[in-house]
């Protein structure tokens, strides 16, 4: 749906959606995808470190953090967010990491992955548990194994294993799903390898400024005395655990804020890890000094929390053709209609924004990090289920019992949001179809049932998704409702995007159970976002009833987030009342063989212009720069996708002349938020690498170089090789800002 802010918030582009839903009805066949991944990844860290000995509740844990590069090929690969069909990779603004903490008491050990990723599908959590079961036997489980994604939509997509995801991001990519998977494993080997006893902080704060409900009629429908518990219609609190050894050495971080990861919005064709990932970076490069970027021992994670309803798009919505405020409702525009409706800021450009937001995030919780002195002592716990969210009964009072829905979507989801609205005629808002659509509909997949209808009122139903299983299923059914909990700190790992207020109310119920175990402990209950699989929104009942965007992507009916307390209620109660031995495991989810599609083509041979070589220069560098100027060359360049893994590796490097040693030494990489990797694909299968550096206010003043690497590959006779090459820019001088005077 053009800009519509898709699977991550659902659907595809619906024209795009709507084309594929022909091909694969007339075509006589879809190509059947297999993969099974159970590669094992580096076999260092397989033995696993001595558990402490003494009483767990007294000692020190043991602690492990890690890293790893989890980015894949930068070209040709849709991005994974707002489901605009000629936003295709094509380049690298920042790097991509997962970033996993292990936590053990010496009798339990919980792990925490967030990772920079539109989300974590089903299929993503299925393929690493698969691995890690490789590698360690049953140490790491899907019930003491937490999965998050930090919600960037600058992310690769194809990692999905239902049919509505793969069809927005063209189908299941092996290449996309590996080094996801590959990356995430390497972040919990390091974090095992490196498992030593040391404490854990806790601090929280609030941070203003930085976030915005983007659904403020949806949230005014909610109770007006629940309301009024809150000063604000956000979250604005930032959660704080400082992981440090025993001799008080800062070695991780991890904190959970809820916003949206969009400051980077659907123009963008670089695989970018959006302010949540800026917020890292910058945390990293403050503990790792004088390191690249992704290197050194210091692991910062920024997770993501009840986001659903909150944007960084903080000067608001307005009406980019008249420059008026949009419809309050609908979101819409008197002329263009969504399409016209976005919300921009804090800076004056995507890049800008980005910035800000990610490092007032930074900031904060550098200040918290620095105060937190409460001790996390405690056992740890981790309990876990899976659940058919399709019918979950629950009771709402003595005689009223009311039902989770089968999946479907509303038309108000076809709208997108004001981070990215739809370029036809769908509102937010919206309780009424469109005869127009429902026809299309009809046609192409078939209404829904009555018995679906009836569930999901006063949502007009656009995709009845529980209802279409061809060629697999289009939504997961089955789902991951998971809680672990590290001394005092419970982590509530959610599938999808709460809103504020649904999940200030599941805080609120994981609290109170856990407290019923009549220990006196101040409990910091805290929701993981985007965790194990992905199942859209959830709304409160109220918010539902407006039926805007989170309303109608809230896909098992209004009564969605009553099942999800109950189910978490019912998680923390377990954990409190020591029995969650006792917990039904439920029904596992399916992991498909068969049927998986992927309808990217296969990348194509590399050409050059005449007289040239791969790696040449076509425009040069300047000879003199100063600080805040950009530098800016292009080489004759080869399809990043011929690169394969390029996890750990670069592009790009910025590099400074070291008179001394009469050495090039590395300053950046395409880690590095200073630089900037455009690849463009023009005619005839040529293409081009355009390397910009943004030199920053504390650059060295020196000669400096810009190279660039890759691969092209090539007929040689009657074969095809893969051949790496590179190039180097002119040197060039970097002087202080006072020479221009």
């Amino acid at each position: 749906m053009g800009r519509n802010k898709a699977v991550c918030c659902g659907l595809s582009a619906l024209e795009t959606t709507l084309a594929v839903l022909f091909v694969l009805m007339t075509a006589v066949s879809v190509t059947l995808i297999v993969l099974l991944v159970t590669r094992e990844s580096d076999t260092a860290g397989e033995t696993d470190p001595p558990a402490p000995t003494s009483d767990p509740q007294h000692s020190p844990y043991l602690i492990g953090v890690g890293r790893a590069d989890c980015t894949g090929p930068p070209a040709e690969i849709p991005l994974m967010g707002y489901a605009q069909s000629s936003q295709l990779a094509a380049g690298i603004h920042t790097r991509l990491y997962s970033r996993a903490f292990i936590v053990d008491d010496g009798r339990k050990r919980v792990v925490f992955v967030t990772a920079d990723v539109g989300m974590i599908s089903q299929r993503l959590r299925l393929e690493v548990l698969r691995a890690l079961r490789v590698k360690y036997g049953d140490l790491y489980r899907q019930d003491n194994v937490a999965l998050s994604g930090t919600h960037t939509h600058c992310g690769l997509g194809g990692f999905f294993q239902y049919t509505l995801f793969m069809l927005s991001s063209k189908g299941y990519i092996p290449e996309s799903v590996q080094p996801l998977v590959d990356g995430i494993v390497k972040s919990i080997d390091i974090a095992h390898r490196n498992m030593r006893p040391g404490r854990i902080y806790r601090k929280r704060g609030d941070l203003g400024g930085s976030s915005l409900n983007r659904s403020p009629h949806s949230y005014m429908n909610n109770p007006e005395e629940e309301r009024h518990r809150y000063e604000t219609n956000t979250d604005n609190q930032v959660v704080v655990l400082k992981f440090t050894d025993l001799d008080g050495d800062g070695i991780g971080m991890l904190s959970w804020f809820a916003v949206h990861a969009v400051s980077m919005n659907y123009t963008n064709r670089m695989v970018s890890s959006d302010n949540m990932g800026h917020a890292s970076y910058l945390m990293e490069q403050d503990k790792n000094p004088g390191e690249l970027p992704g290197q050194g021992g210091f692991v910062a994670g920024f997770s993501s929390s009840n986001l659903g309803d909150v944007t960084p798009n903080i000067k608001g919505p307005f009406c980019i053709n008249t420059m008026k405020p949009c419809d309050y409702l609908n979101s819409s525009c008197p002329v263009g209609g969504t399409k016209m409706c976005q919300a921009f800021g804090p800076g004056n450009d995507m890049f800008e924004s980005t910035r800000i937001i990610g490092h007032n995030i930074y900031m904060k919780a550098k200040e918290l990090y620095a105060e937190a002195d409460e001790e996390v002592t405690g056992s740890i716990q981790s309990a876990h289920q899976w659940v058919n969210m399709t019918d979950v009964k629950i009771q709402l009072n003595d005689t009223h019992v009311v039902s989770t829905c089968k999946p479907a979507l509303g038309h108000s989801f076809a709208a997108g949001t004001t981070d990215g609205g739809g370029d036809l005629n769908f509102t937010q808002g919206a309780t009424d179809g469109d005869p127009f659509w429902n026809g299309i509909r009809d046609a192409l997949v078939g209404p829904p049932s009555n018995e679906t209808q009836d569930c999901h009122h006063p949502k007009p139903i656009l995709f009845s998704t529980g209802e279409i299983n061809w060629p697999l299923p289009w939504h997961p059914q089955i789902i991951d409702v998971q809680i672990i909990t590290v001394g005092s700190v419970a982590i509530v790992a959610v599938p999808g995007e709460f809103t504020t207020m649904s999940g200030r109310r599941l805080r609120a119920a994981v609290k109170q159970e856990l407290e019923s175990d009549g220990v006196n402990r101040d409990w910091e209950v805290v929701l993981a976002g985007l965790s194990n699989v992905y199942t859209h929104y959830i709304t409160t009942f109220e918010e539902y009833q407006v039926q805007r965007y989170e309303g109608a992507s809230t896909i098992f009916g209004p009564h969605t987030l009553s099942a999800y307390l109950q189910k978490y209620a019912g998680l923390a109660r377990a954990i409190a009342q020591d029995e969650v031995s006792k917990l039904p495991p439920g029904p596992e989810p399916p992991f498909f063989e068969k049927n998986l599609f992927n309808l990217l083509s296969a990348a194509t041979l590399d050409r050059k212009p005449d007289n040239t070589s791969f790696g040449d220069v076509l425009q040069q560098v300047y000879p003199v720069y100063r600080p805040g100027d950009v530098v800016s060359v292009t080489f004759v360049a080869g399809n990043p996708r011929h690169s394969g893994d390029i996890r750990d590796k670069t592009f790009v490097t910025v590099e400074i002349f070291d008179n001394r040693t009469e050495t090039w030494e590395i300053v950046h990489t395409d880690a590095s938020w200073e630089t900037r990797f455009h690849w463009l694909k023009g005619s005839n299968r040529q293409s081009n690498a355009t390397v910009e550096w943004h030199i920053p206010a504390t650059a060295q003043a020196g000669s400096y170089r810009i190279q660039h690497f890759g691969h092209c590959k090539q007929l040689k006779g009657l074969q095809t090789v893969i051949t790496p090459y590179s190039g180097s820019s002119d040197t060039f001088t970097v002087t202080p800002s006072f020479y221009h005077l």
